[in-house]
Order: structure tokens, then C-alpha cells, then sequence
């Protein structure tokens, strides 16, 4: 029989009728000769298919079977055009009867087996291959050409990349206003003529808003940063929506151009927002066998003035319950960033206003501290950001060295690279912080600047990543000040779940003049080979090693020590649950094995 296409409308009526609920027994694809690839295909996109597994968790109607099928002639058809089929022929049996061929008031009650015959024909190749005109340097998929397998997705790619290829050069209008495409069962081959028409090349008009949102017109428009004047670019309309997405104040964003042109050239774009809820609040919790559990909460208020500002206050307290202490660390801090602040620097700039207060109390000294930050992000593109700032921070310390003071004026500088497929879970890419923080010590000698940068990569093996190899190389250096003028919490040290797992909490520093204080400079590595078992639980090995030295040059003049263990994860929507177990393999800091327990991949 030849293939029959029915209106949905039908479909949908056999979906809302009622009826006896019946199971649905065996689903049986036959198509000789296909190939495996297709076959995988079929079968993924069927409907029926898709009812055959749902029939395994319990009963569905006949109703549900027919329109199933009757769904699955269109739905077939499609895959065999998608694979270069034009000629292939589709029965559907339910219980022996064609399915096109039931009366739609007189549906089974009762469904035992379906039967899905394929006979897919020959397959088809590109002859003529035509579309025109095309802008200059637009390049067409490889497989549009005479000869190649005439795959109905190419057309489309085809189609797509002309029609690109005019936008990309200020022709917003570009379109495909004819097409032929014929199939030639005689040759078995596929000629495809298109004509594209650019229209006029135009420029950026007005941005427009509905005026819905609680956000400004005029903040969304500054932190939109439509190029109002410039050509047309389609890139520059997709900046424009990651901008407004990135402040957090919106749940929805949607960006589109006018329909029609306006007389002087110019193109309005039109921006559609649905506004976040403005307050949220969250918290988190981390455990290790020796510093104790770690507690961080956090209340974050959106669109804080009408300027889609941000204001987050984060709290933490830890070292609850950590072996051989009974004082706890706590902060808070306040961070408010404003979008595209500063009209003269663009959208891409954000500045921010920060403020912290902290109680430290670390195995080699205690602090308390005060800091104040005014500065400006930059994105410079979706992968790299950059920090500035000019800080006042000022610490009141205790250590082997004695109680001291210090007041410190900063200028905090940071950059951030971060090319991995997923935040907490990464299986590919790299990602590089690096942070360089000149001060000034207003009340003494203690004048210099520290340097920190995190270097991770990783390798994922096969085609599912299943296998990860993790790699994390930490280097640390203080300069220009010297050990017993530098504050301690500039200073470096090594040990725990951040630097050595299976090594205590900060436990190598070094000895200076008898006295236990931290060092000058710092050297970390980190490997781990991630394994996933199924989709929830995977299994970790890995290995740590810190260095840490009196001298500003990382490696030289200090001690090793390092650890290594076996971890278990468990998937969770916002990451990983990490369950690790490590012990010290050398140096003379730890003895006996550690428990960590947090959200996300160590590193």
C-alpha cells in the first residue's frame, strides 16, 4: 500500500475519547535490508514504539494504539527523508488490519500485536543542486552536492546557511522565496533548485520594550547594548539576549526583530521579558572527618532599585566539630553588582561594592577581619571575564609571631577562563582563575602583592565521556614583603579538601626562627580518574600533593607532603554528591584516613 497521511485533528480526537483499557502485547518493526543505523532510528522516533514501553508500566486504550500508528506513518516517513528514502512504502497492522484503514469510531478494544512493515526503497542522491544567489563566503553543508546521499536535513542545512549567509552581512530579511524539489524515480535522484532574496541591507533601529517588567526601560536598554545605528548583525542580537539573561533578573528573555523594516533603513528590535522572582535563598553543607562540617547560606535580592541590581549576602560558618578545635570560622559578606554601570565603557562592564566582616581561626593563627571593594567585572566573552578593584582591608591577627595589625590598601585583579562543558560535573575543557593582588601596608612595611592562580583540564574517553581523567595544578607566590611582614591570611599553607586531601586541614607550613607560620609560596597538584558506573553512581581515584616553602619562588626551599584515596558520586540534579576517603601516602604531617563529603566534582 502507499503511505497515507492523516490530519492531526484526528489524532487528537481518538487521544480524548474514551474507551476499554487494553494492553498493548508486541510492537514488531520488519524492514529487510535496512541498516542498523536507520533501524535504531525508526525505532527511536516511533510513537508506537514509545506506547510499547509505556504499555510495560501498565495499560493503555486502543484509542492510544491507533493514534499512535496513525501518528507513525507521518513520523516514519520523515526519518526515511531525513536518510534519503523518497520511494519507501509503510504498513502499519494492528492485529492484521491497516491502521489508515480503521474507521475512527470503531477502534479496538483490545490490541495483541503490531506489526510495522518498511520497505524502504532505493536510496536517493543529489542531482541538481542549486541555490541561488549566495552572499560572498557563505559555505554550504558538504553533503549538498551531486552525488551525495540526498538526506532531506541537508536541503534544510542548505536553505539554512544561504539564508545565514545574507544575515550575516546586514541583510535581516534574507529569505527563500522559491523552491523545486524533485524526486526522480527513474535515476533514483533528487534535484533541489532554491531561489534566495536578500532584501536591503539595514541597520539597528530602536530596542523595544513592553514596558511589563519591573526593570527600567532605560536599564534594559543600557545593559541590552543594542548597537543602534551599526549594520545589522545576527551575532549582536544574540549578545543582546545573553546580556539581559546574565543579570539573573529575568526567567524569560526573548529577543526578536520587527517584521518590517523602517523607511530610513533601520531594523527596531523588540525584546520580550518575564521577570524573575526578585528575592531567593539557599544554603549548603560540606563535611570532613577533621575540620568538621562547614555550614554557607546565602538571600540574594534581584532588580534591587529598578536596575536589574543584584544584592547577595553570603554567610558561613565553619569548623563545626573539627578534631582538635573548638573555635569556629564564620563570615559574612555583601556583594551588590549594578549592569553596564558605566555608560562609557559598554555593556559588557559591571561594577560592584563589596563588604565582608570575619572571625578566623586557623591551626596557625586567628584573625579578625573587615574589608571594603568597589571595582568593575568585565566580560570580555562568553568564556573570559576579568576583574578590577581598589580595596581597604584590615586584620587583626594573633600568631606564633605575636598580636598584630594591619591595614592594608589593595588592588584586587583577577581573570577567569573557563572552557568546560559543565560547571560542577566537567568532562571536557579547561579552566584557568588567576588572581594578583598588590598591597599596601598603611601602617607598616608590609608592602608587596600575591599572586594565586587554579589551572584545571579534562579528558573525557569515548563517545559518552563515561571516563574522565581530571588534572589541577595550584601555584601560589607572595612578593615584595617579607614573611613576618606579610598578614597571615596572605600567607599559604596546604592540607585538606582544597589543597591535599588526606592530609589534616592546613597542616605544612613552615618553620621560621622555631616558629609554625605559613609560607611565602605554594605548589599543588591534583589528579583524579572519574568513572561512571550507570546515569547516578561513578567511582573516583585520585591522588594530591602540596608544597609549600618559606621563598616566593613556588618548589624551592620548603617540604612535600601528599595523599590519595577512592571517592563514590552520586548524581543529583545541582551536581554531583562526593563521598571521599583518603590517607596520607608522604610526609610527616598526617597519620590514619579522612572522610569528605560535599556537592560537585573536588575540583
Amino acid at each position: 500500500m502507499t503511505i497515507r497521511r492523516l490530519a492531526a485533528a484526528s489524532g487528537t480526537a481518538l487521544c480524548l475519547a474514551s474507551g476499554p483499557v487494553a494492553a498493548l502485547d508486541d510492537v514488531r518493526f520488519t524492514s529487510p535490508a535496512m541498516s542498523d543505523d536507520l533501524g535504531a532510528q525508526i525505532r527511536n522516533n516511533s510513537a508506537l514504539a514509545a506506547a510499547e514501553a509505556e504499555s510495560e508500566d501498565g495499560r493503555i486504550s486502543g484509542q492510544d494504539v491507533l493514534a499512535a500508528a496513525l501518528s507513525d506513518y507521518g513520523i516514519l516517513l520523515e526519518t526515511l527523508y531525513a536518510n534519503g528514502y523518497y520511494g519507501g512504502v509503510i504498513s502499519i497492522l494492528i492485529d492484521g488490519r491497516e491502521a489508515s484503514e480503521i474507521p475512527l469510531l470503531s477502534t479496538p478494544e483490545n490490541v495483541g500485536t503490531v506489526t510495522v512493515r518498511i520497505d524502504t526503497g532505493p536510496s536517493f542522491k543529489f542531482g541538481r543542486t542549486e541555490l541561488t544567489p549566495l552572499a560572498p563566503e557563505t559555505v554550504l553543508p558538504e553533503g549538498f552536492a551531486r552525488g551525495k546521499t540526498a538526506r532531506a536535513s541537508v536541503v534544510g542545512d542548505a536553505a539554512d546557511a544561504g539564508v545565514d549567509g545574507w544575515r550575516d552581512i546586514g541583510h535581516a530579511k534574507a529569505e527563500i522565496t522559491g523552491q523545486q524539489v524533485t524526486a526522480d524515480h527513474r535515476s533514483n535522484e533528487l534535484d533541489v533548485a532554491m531561489r534566495l532574496t536578500p532584501g536591503p541591507q539595514l541597520r539597528f533601529g530602536k530596542l523595544d520594550t513592553d514596558g511589563s517588567s519591573a526593570v527600567r526601560s532605560a536599564a534594559q536598554r543600557r545593559i541590552a547594548g543594542l548597537p543602534t545605528g551599526e549594520r545589522f548583525d545576527p551575532d549582536e542580537v544574540q549578545e543582546v539576549t545573553n546580556r539581559l539573561t546574565r543579570t539573573g533578573t529575568f526567567s524569560s528573555v526573548t529577543v526578536r526583530e520587527a517584521e518590517q523594516p523602517n523607511a530610513d533603513g533601520t531594523l527596531d528590535i523588540i525584546v520580550d521579558l518575564v521577570d524573575n522572582k526578585p528575592r531567593r535563598f539557599g544554603f549548603g553543607a560540606e563535611v570532613s572527618s577533621l575540620e568538621g562540617l562547614s555550614l554557607t547560606a546565602f538571600w540574594l535580592h534581584r532588580n534591587l532599585w529598578g536596575g536589574a541590581e543584584r544584592l547577595r549576602i553570603d554567610a558561613e560558618v565553619s569548623d563545626i566539630g573539627a578534631s582538635g578545635s573548638d573555635a569556629l570560622d564564620a563570615s559574612l559578606t555583601a556583594r551588590l553588582e549594578v549592569p553596564a554601570a558605566i555608560a562609557e565603557l559598554g555593556p559588557k562592564t559591571d561594577a560592584f561594592f563589596e563588604a565582608s566582616i570575619g572571625a578566623l581561626n586557623e591551626p596557625t593563627y586567628s584573625a579578625d577581619t573587615a574589608q571594603l571593594t568597589a571595582g568593575l567585572t568585565r566580560r570580555f566573552n562568553d568564556d573570559l571575564s576579568g576583574e578590577i578593584g581598589v580595596g581597604l582591608l584590615y586584620s587583626q591577627t594573633e600568631d606564633d609571631l605575636g598580636e598584630r595589625e594591619f591595614l592594608l590598601f589593595t588592588l584586587p585583579l583577577s581573570l577567569t577562563w573557563d572552557k568546560r562543558d559543565v560547571d560542577l560535573d566537567p568532562t571536557t575543557g579547561w579552566y584557568l582563575d588567576t588572581e594578583l593582588t598588590p598591597f599596601f601596608d598603611l601602617d607598616g612595611d608590609g608592602h608587596g602583592a600575591r599572586l594565586y592562580s587554579d589551572l584545571r583540564g579534562y579528558y573525557g574517553f569515548g563517545e559518552s565521556k563515561s571516563t574522565v581523567l581530571a588534572g589541577r595544578l595550584q601555584l601560589g607566590s607572595v612578593v615584595g614583603s617579607e614573611l613576618e611582614d606579610t598578614q597571615p591570611e596572605f600567607l599559604f599553607y596546604s592540607g585538606g579538601a582544597g589543597t591535599v586531601r588526606g592530609q589534616p586541614y592546613q597542616s605544612l607550613n613552615v618553620e621560621f626562627d622555631g616558629n609554625e607560620i605559613g609560607g611565602r609560596s605554594f605548589l599543588g597538584l591534583s589528579t583524579e580518574l572519574r568513572q561512571d558506573i550507570n546515569e547516578t553512581w561513578g567511582v573516583v581515584a585520585f591522588a594530591d600533593a602540596g608544597y609549600i616553602s618559606e621563598a616566593s619562588t613556588p618548589g624551592t626551599e620548603g617540604d612535600w607532603h601528599a595523599g590519595a584515596g577512592l571517592g563514590v558520586r552520586y548524581s543529583t540534579p545541582i551536581g554531583p554528591l562526593r563521598f571521599d576517603v583518603a590517607g596520607p601516602v608522604s610526609g610527616d604531617t598526617s597519620e590514619g584516613v579522612q572522610v569528605y563529603i560535599g556537592i560537585g566534582q573536588a575540583f
